[in-house]
């Protein structure tokens, strides 16, 4: 128990450095869902400790609820580093930008969701099914939206020095190791005492790895950053050509609606 309340101290510590750190370098005003997003973790963290010793038989029903608001944060968050990744450009860019974003992140979320079910998945109770399927998924989206980032930083001029790709740096690591306890969890179970301090020690590797990320945001948060810098030639030509492909079919398809409106009229 002493080392579940030193974890669970040196989380909450390092979550309210992080959060100062984030007013401090006026990060907050690039990346305020991100910034919100530290504060709800805070705020959640403390008030499932609460609700765990004063409601125990509500916790369960409560923790599904925290977990479906942390997965839609957690997808704003996405939109908004993608965005923030488009920064150099963001003026050259049409508007609807951020509704193709969000929409390919949301694709992205449905591809995973019906392969995001572990080994055991059928044994569980609705509730718990619920909380694993979105932990699983929103772990799987995660890892994959840092890998994106750290496979085409080249071409998106990305450095491990800048916020966007820190940050998905911080969540890909956190995402790898809760994936990895989840599976552990659904294949371990708590069929006897010592698959019951096995599974228990697993959750404190889950809190161990979000403290290293916490620990990592901070160090990076503490520096200054240089100032973005400038897509390749390469990849600005490609990003407003797709964009301009994207304005073309719009206009076309509306222009269509248009005739067929018009015909329907006089016909």
């Amino acid at each position: 128990m002493a080392l579940d309340t030193n974890l669970e101290l040196i989380s909450s510590l390092l979550q309210a450095l992080v959060i100062a750190l984030l007013v401090f370098r006026k990060i907050y005003k690039k990346l305020p869902l991100f910034s919100s997003y530290q504060v709800w973790l805070l705020l959640a963290y403390g008030a499932s400790a609460a609700v765990a010793s004063h409601y125990p038989l509500y916790y369960q029903r409560i923790f599904v609820v925290a977990s479906l608001i942390d997965a839609a944060f957690m997808f704003c968050v996405l939109v908004e580093l993608s965005m923030a990744v488009l920064s150099p450009l963001r003026s050259a860019l049409p508007r609807w930008t951020v509704f193709a974003v969000a929409a390919l992140i949301a694709v992205a979320f449905a591809v995973i969701w019906p392969f995001a079910k572990p080994a055991g998945f059928n044994a569980l109770q609705p509730l718990s099914q619920i909380q694993v399927h979105l932990e699983t998924t929103t772990a799987v989206l995660r890892i994959l939206f840092f890998l994106a980032l750290a496979g085409c930083s080249q071409w998106l001029s990305l450095g491990w020095r800048d916020r966007e790709l820190q940050i998905g740096t911080g969540l890909g690591f956190y995402s790898f190791v809760t994936l990895s306890v989840t599976l552990l969890h659904m294949n371990l179970g708590t069929s006897n005492h010592d698959a019951l301090q096995t599974y228990h020690m697993l959750d404190q590797v889950a809190v161990g790895g979000y403290i290293l990320s916490l620990l990592y945001w901070a160090i990076s948060f503490a520096q200054k950053v240089p100032e973005r810098r400038e897509f390749t030639p390469q990849m600005e030509g490609f990003l407003l050509a797709l964009a301009g492909n994207a304005r073309s079919a719009r206009m076309a398809l509306n222009s269509s609606s248009q005739e067929f409106s018009s015909k329907s009229k006089r016909d």
